[in-house]
């Protein structure tokens, strides 16, 4: 189309268009920011009330502007009636949006349930009877209404929405000045906004109107809403006041709907007039639709954001914790060693002096006292062993384990080790056997070290196997390397008990029942010195109760 004659075409533009492209544009700015509001938050009671007036600004809009396209004298009537109805709850939600706003939670006082709500209630009734609009007075020349029989009711309604206008207001114009810095910019913008919209609305739909009977504007009464909603809407942008993510896609779909509505405006048939507004209303429909799932994946991607930053604390807070154990657990080490270091010397005079009296270094006891002072020693001995675990547990954990490497044959040692055994195991009517291989077994490791592993593993069939049961005690080559074997036929272990076997502290089942006295420690000071080393040690059994074999392999 020439330029001239889009000139031509605004320019002969009736004033019905431009009236409904003012309506259009409003209507839908209203309902997307509505939308875009309402869904970024649903249980915002702050957004949930923004809704209510979109929602209604929407209603009373659209029936504001047929009022005045409408010849029918009775519906206009009606129409008139419907948009004072919708002009109450219109102040009302206006009232109620700014009352809570900006709280995501809020309870109302008991004023607002006892003589708010009954009070507009009642009003908007009213509004509906010949009480505010009695009848028709004078038909203009195009058969639209230039003049109306208004009632006393009017009154009240004018009174009660200007008290709801000016509430609203004064509560948003204290929590402006009650606002932090950085929020003062945002309640001022929608305080600005509103001042706006409602001086419009005095002016040209109550003072013009009502004084001096120029009812030109009314039917433009859904444009001046737009500075609330212009205002409103930089607000949330600007300051992200409803934390919406989605603005980009509300503004795109208003446009597209402007544009659309344009092409009403200029259509040259009722058909095509129909056919492009049926147009409009899927744009407006798909478009609200669209950023509601725009804003679903804004709002999982947000949350797996927000996931991932608790995450990090998390695992930053549970760092801390773990050093803090780290450093509460060498404490205990350190306290440990200690206090084994100085057990140590009294539980060795213990044993030195029971050891000499029963040898008779102090002359001849009598066999009564000599059975106590034997169990003395042994107890003492016992504990030694103990004492010597736990010096070792924290040597391993502080990192302060030394070992002086040799080469020695493993042959001797657990051959030497399983004599002096033997008078042990015979106390618990044990058969103990040691089978040695030909020639010798050297290996290269610390002999005071694997002493205390090889003997480990033997005191541990013995304390973990029934009276009268056997024990075995060989030495073998199994591909270029020496493994030590101590195979009994004790309690055995069951499968759960193989994986826990070697932790430290960590028993057999029915250890308690056979060993009262067990610490748990002794295998794991074998396996630590044994790994150490670079060798290997395990254990094997078909179960519990068939018995179990350990091994030590170099």
């Amino acid at each position: 189309m020439p330029i001239d004659q889009l000139v031509d075409l605004i320019r002969n533009l009736p004033l019905l268009n431009l009236d409904l492209l003012a309506v259009a544009v409003t209507i839908a700015a209203i309902a997307i920011l509505g939308t875009i509001v309402y869904i970024s938050d649903r249980k915002n009671i702050t957004n949930q009330s923004f809704l209510y007036f979109a929602i209604v600004t929407v209603l009373w809009s659209s029936v504001n502007y047929l009022s005045y396209q409408t010849t029918v004298p009775d519906l206009v009537l009606w129409l008139l009636r419907l948009v004072v109805f919708l002009g109450v709850w219109h102040s009302f939600t206006f009232f109620r949006f700014l009352f809570v706003f900006p709280e995501r939670t809020r309870g109302f006082p008991w004023f607002y349930h006892i003589i708010i709500v009954p009070l507009t209630l009642c009003v908007s009734i009213l509004t509906l009877t010949p009480a505010v609009f009695s009848g028709i007075a004078q038909l203009s020349q195009d058969g639209s209404v230039s003049k109306t029989v208004v009632g006393k009711g009017m009154y009240l309604f004018v009174s009660l929405v200007v008290f709801l206008i000016i509430a609203a207001v004064v509560i948003l114009s204290r929590k402006t000045i009650r606002a932090k810095k950085e929020e003062r910019k945002a309640y001022l913008l929608v305080l600005i906004g509103a001042i706006f919209t409602f001086a419009l609305l005095f002016t040209f739909n109550l003072i013009l109107p009502g004084i001096f009977l120029n009812v030109r504007f009314i039917p433009l009464g859904a444009l001046f809403i737009f500075p609330f909603i212009a205002f409103t809407s930089y607000a949330i942008l600007k300051h992200k006041l409803f934390n919406i993510k989605v603005a980009a896609t509300g503004v795109l779909v208003f446009v597209l709907a402007v544009v659309t509505f344009l092409e009403i405006i200029f259509s040259d048939t009722s058909s095509l007039m129909l056919f492009r507004g049926g147009v409009f209303l899927l744009v407006l429909t798909i478009g609200i639709l669209l950023i509601r799932s725009v804003f679903r994946e804004v709002d999982q991607r947000e949350k797996i954001e927000k996931l991932a930053q608790e995450l990090t604390q998390k695992n930053d807070e549970l760092y801390v914790a773990n050093e803090r154990l780290k450093e509460l657990d060498m404490k205990k080490t350190e306290f440990v060693s200690i206090a084994s270091h100085q057990l140590r010397s009294p539980l060795t005079a213990i044993k030195g002096y029971s050891s000499m009296i029963l040898e008779g270094s102090f002359g001849p006891i009598q066999e009564q006292a000599k059975e106590a002072v034997h169990r003395i020693f042994e107890s003492s001995q016992r504990l030694v062993v103990v004492i010597e675990d736990f010096l070792n547990v924290t040597r391993i954990e502080l990192g302060k384990m030394k070992y002086e490497v040799s080469d020695f044959d493993l042959n001797k040692l657990a051959k030497t080790i399983t004599t002096e055994l033997k008078p042990v195991a015979a106390r618990r009517n044990l058969k103990i056997t040691y089978k040695a291989p030909r020639g010798d077994c050297m290996v290269h490791a610390d002999f005071g070290k694997t002493s205390q592993a090889v003997q480990n593993l033997i005191d541990n069939a013995i304390k973990y196997t029934e009276p009268g049961g056997k024990i075995d005690v060989s030495i073998t080559k199994v591909d270029g390397k020496t493994r030590f074997a101590a195979k009994d036929t004790g309690i055995g272990i069951s499968k759960e008990g193989m994986g826990k076997l070697f932790e430290k502290f960590s028993r057999a089942e029915d250890g308690t029942t056979i060993n009262a006295i067990g610490t748990g420690l002794g295998l794991y000071v074998a396996r630590q010195i044994v790994e150490a080393q670079g060798g290997k040690i395990w254990a094997e059994s078909e179960g519990a109760g068939k018995g179990s074999t350990f091994f030590l392999e170099f």
